[in-house]
């Protein structure tokens, strides 16, 4: 028979601030002598609600002893060294998404778009938030695996909402630009400043089905929750094993539809094949000995960039045409990369020609390149002074990074040169990637656990607030940075990317946790927790499957759901009791 969860309650506070008073009283508690049941409650007005927040664990937190993960790992009951514990396994597990994504991304401009960039890479795009919610209710016995299998029910429910919510709303900010007469935003074209209405973003029509894609990806949950909408325990195990079956259907069709329409992928390829031509001319102007493009305190040397301006402005017109611009990208040598001249040139005119006459003035042209050495800065850490070296590191890293940029999913490997050690770089990092995930998901699961049981603030929370930030953390950076550029492209390749993450997140890792419910006989009992996922889904979803513009006041819904969940979820377990 299924353990059922018992619903806890706690004082709703703000999480921050909740989390440093309970954290100083625990601090006190796990410092000194440990505390009986009767002593805590004298000691403070939180205790006895601290005590039935952790009925469910096989004994309170003043009385459990930690484990050591593996027999060696630290572990401690105190409430500062638990959090110190979660930001550590939380690092390692940032640093690992990280491999993985620098590792797929290296294999997709290898292989090519297609079987690899379409099957394998959403995969493990989401393995680390796919091994921290199997590891959640894999081991211990049945009665541990129900408790903590709420941390892997906060990490699903957290990277969703926190996808759909805060990256989305902070995308839509930085990629802001002014909207026109048409209600199209204008590439870099930021005047307006935080107008609610005559500022936001623009993406194209292929984005909107991707959010489509994710409003369809939550067809699971709805199943597995059907015999709760009817209040009735028959088939509940059916339900499990059916929605089981539909979440891994739908990874299958979904990796299916990225091999056969690889749109993404080929996005994602245009994007990194332009940022190698503008390392390209950037290491090109250097090598012109005009000066250095940077001065020592960083910023980009005008100076410079205009005698550059004059350099390829061979006919002395004050402005670059587009054969000038071809003959600059003709007189560069990109490492023998083959790409299409006619291409590079139709993007670098996208970035600089502002006021659409078709050629780059000066001043537009001083514009441009102080963006790409501004964007050039973020990739790469100065060592000191800026010097003619930091632009030598910034193209290699490019060259490096796009061993093979093209458009073609039919491409081979043989046209890469050193394909066997490029792609042995790639398995290498994805290796080490899966190998940090597969080492500290159990470890940092425990952490937030031990953290839960010492603060007594629900590990759900715990879960779904910071989780997410761990494994994330790194696509929340690159979207950004995506977003920032304040392109349709960009922007357009941004939220796909978010929608895509939020599809893998409510088919794979779904499937994963609904395998842990249903062959360690759990119990289902998340209402509160499907309902939220449901709510920010639906919301965001037919909010973006029908438009392609969005005015700034759109980050606005988006931030507000945000709390709006937390507060669903608290109501409906710990007021109302929906169990």
């Amino acid at each position: 028979m299924a353990i059922r969860r018992p619903r806890r309650s706690f004082p709703l506070v703000p999480f921050l601030v909740s989390l440093l008073a309970v954290a100083a009283y625990g601090r006190l508690i796990s410092d000194g002598m440990p505390a009986t049941p009767s002593s805590s409650v004298l000691a403070s007005p939180l205790s006895s609600a601290a005590i039935r927040l952790n009925s469910s664990s096989p004994a309170t937190a003043a009385a459990e002893e930690c484990e050591q993960t593996y027999g060696f790992l630290p572990c401690t009951t105190t409430v500062f060294g638990n959090m110190f514990l979660v930001l550590t396994y939380g690092f390692l597990m940032f640093k690992a998404a990280t491999f993985l994504s620098a590792g797929s991304e290296l294999l997709l401009e290898i292989m090519g778009p297609g079987l690899v960039g379409g099957l394998l890479l959403p995969i493990l795009g989401a393995l680390p938030d796919a091994l921290l919610v199997l590891v959640s209710g894999l081991s211990g016995t049945k009665e541990t695996a129900q408790s903590q299998v709420l941390i892997g029910m906060g990490l699903l429910a957290g990277s969703t909402v926190f996808l759909l919510t805060l990256l989305w709303g902070t995308c839509v900010v930085v990629g802001k630009c002014d909207v026109g007469e048409d209600g199209v935003a204008i590439d870099s074209t930021d005047t307006k400043g935080f107008s609610l209405s005559g500022s936001g973003i623009t993406t194209d029509v292929q984005t909107s089905y991707a959010a489509r894609i994710m409003a369809i990806s939550v067809i699971p949950f709805v199943i597995a929750q059907f015999p709760k909408m009817l209040y009735t325990h028959h088939g509940e195990r059916l339900a499990i094993l059916l929605a089981l079956i539909a979440s891994f259907s739908l990874v299958l069709a979904y990796c299916l539809y990225q091999v056969f329409q690889p749109w993404v992928q080929k996005r994602k390829l245009a994007y990194a094949k332009h940022k190698h031509v503008i390392s390209g001319i950037l290491q090109h102007a250097q090598k012109q000995a005009l000066g250095r493009m940077l001065n020592d305190d960083g910023s980009p040397n005008e100076n410079v960039i205009r005698k550059l301006f004059h350099k390829i402005d061979n006919d002395d017109s004050r402005n670059l045409s587009r054969a000038e611009l071809h003959a600059l990208i003709i007189g560069i040598n990109f490492d023998e990369i083959d790409f299409d001249k006619n291409d590079a040139v139709d993007k670098i005119m996208d970035d600089f020609d502002t006021s659409g006459n078709d050629t780059v003035e000066e001043d537009e042209f001083v514009a441009g390149m102080k963006t790409w050495l501004n964007e050039a800065k973020q990739k790469v850490a100065a060592s000191g002074a800026y010097s003619n070296k930091f632009v030598n590191d910034y193209h290699a890293r490019t060259r490096e990074e796009h061993d093979q940029l093209v458009d073609r999913s039919d491409e081979a490997v043989e046209s890469v040169e050193n394909p066997g050690w490029c792609i042995a770089k790639a398995v290498g990092y994805l290796i080490l990637g899966a190998t940090i995930c597969a080492a500290f998901a159990d470890p940092l699961v425990d952490a937030v656990h031990n953290f839960s049981n010492a603060t007594h603030i629900p590990s759900f929370f715990v879960s779904f607030i910071g989780l997410p930030l761990a494994t994330n953390s790194s696509e929340a950076v690159s979207a950004i940075i995506f977003a920032s550029r304040k392109k349709q492209r960009t922007c357009s390749l941004t939220f796909s990317e978010v929608y895509g993450g939020v599809t893998m997140n409510n088919t794979l890792c779904l499937g994963v946790f609904l395998a842990l419910i249903y062959f360690r006989e759990l119990t289902w009992d998340f209402s509160s927790e499907v309902l939220v996922i449901l709510l920010v889904c639906v919301i965001m979803g037919l909010f973006t499957s029908f438009r392609t513009s969005f005015p700034l006041w759109t980050c606005l819904v988006a931030y507000l759901l945000y709390p709006l969940t937390l507060a669903v979820v608290y109501v409906l377990d710990f007021v109302f009791g929906w169990s």
